[in-house]
């Protein structure tokens, strides 16, 4: 049995809580980005996330780390961690018990990329997964296009003598966007908070291409800046220059969607999985149920036109796994 109370979801038989949006006792973080970490007093996760978590949490709570496909024991159940390909460290939970088999994405991709962990699927009775995209017109170009759409935009921009800015989460797409634009040779300089999660990302083994962090005093000629786009303010030493911006993001798929963003430019480069990968990944996993959460309510009656069993998790809702 487990229940979604407050976006979160718990889970009886084992006292834990699952991405809890609130601190708790002991809770399980599938990643890294802030609205699904938390500093409970003891945090289930990977390596890399519980490092990630180190270097943006305030208060540090005990750390409970588990390394990908190294199941452990717990009040009758097996808990196995295994890589969900959103961003370094993000995994899914796979619980197992004697009624069966139920697996948590989290947010999730198929398509490999360059800074993260290899993502899996698993087997399971009972799959919940997210559904961002979960709309037929969100597909994704392939990342080498988007890619080299990416560094064309970028050279042509410098070459014209203007500024190539990236609108990137400081976790997971900043760190992705320097791995494609700096392994290009584009120079690079990046948001403090971008260069604190890169700093990260190399104690982690991930190789990075060189960069410089952003200095209110200078900025190098010829460079490309990687920003948060939460960051209202762009760099002072950007005042009277001509600048081209450009957002990272999947919802770039919706027409016009970049505008939203106030930037020139929008590559469909996602985290996320888009419609036709979520379709695979229930096609790979055969869950018998499927449920859903973060994402169209509308994708529940496209899973079930194909003939599966599938739902969407409403608030305060109770349910048996099997």
């Amino acid at each position: 049995m487990f229940s979604l109370t407050e976006k979160s979801l718990y889970v009886c038989a084992l006292d834990l809580w699952i991405d809890s949006m609130r601190s708790r006792e002991r809770g399980y973080v599938s990643h890294g980005h802030s609205d699904h970490a938390r500093e409970h007093r003891v945090v289930v996760t990977t390596p890399n996330t519980a490092a990630i978590c180190r270097s943006r949490f305030r208060l540090l709570p005990t750390f409970e780390e588990h390394a990908f496909n190294a199941p452990w024991e717990e009040r009758d159940h097996r808990l196995t961690l295994f890589s969900a390909g959103h961003v370094l460290g993000s995994s899914q939970l796979m619980i197992e018990g004697e009624a069966g088999s139920f697996v948590y994405t989290g947010d999730f991709k198929l398509e490999p990329s360059l800074t993260v962990e290899p993502p899996e699927v698993k087997r399971c009775d009972v799959l919940l997964m997210e559904c961002t995209f979960g709309r037929p017109h969100y597909v994704f170009p392939p990342r080498d296009e988007v890619a080299g759409e990416m560094i064309a935009f970028a050279r042509k921009t410098l070459e014209g003598d203007a500024v190539p800015v990236f609108f990137a989460y400081s976790l997971g797409k900043a760190q992705e966007a320097m791995a494609i634009l700096g392994g290009a040779g584009v120079s690079l300089v990046v948001h403090a908070a971008v260069d604190t999660l890169a700093k990260v990302y190399a104690a982690c083994g991930v190789t990075l291409p060189s960069y410089k962090r952003y200095d209110a005093d200078a900025h190098p000629a010829g460079s490309a800046i990687i920003w948060p786009p939460g960051g209202k303010m762009l760099p002072k030493t950007l005042n009277g220059k001509p600048l081209r911006t450009a957002i990272l993001t999947g919802w770039a798929i919706d027409r016009n969607g970049f505008y939203r963003y106030r930037a020139d430019r929008g590559f469909a480069l996602s985290d996320h999985a888009d419609y036709p990968a979520l379709l695979r990944y229930v096609e790979l996993a055969q869950p018998r149920r499927v449920l859903l959460n973060h994402g169209w309510k509308d994708f529940a009656y496209r899973l079930r036109g194909l003939g599966i069993d599938a739902q969407y998790l409403e608030h305060h809702e109770q349910l048996s796994l099997f």
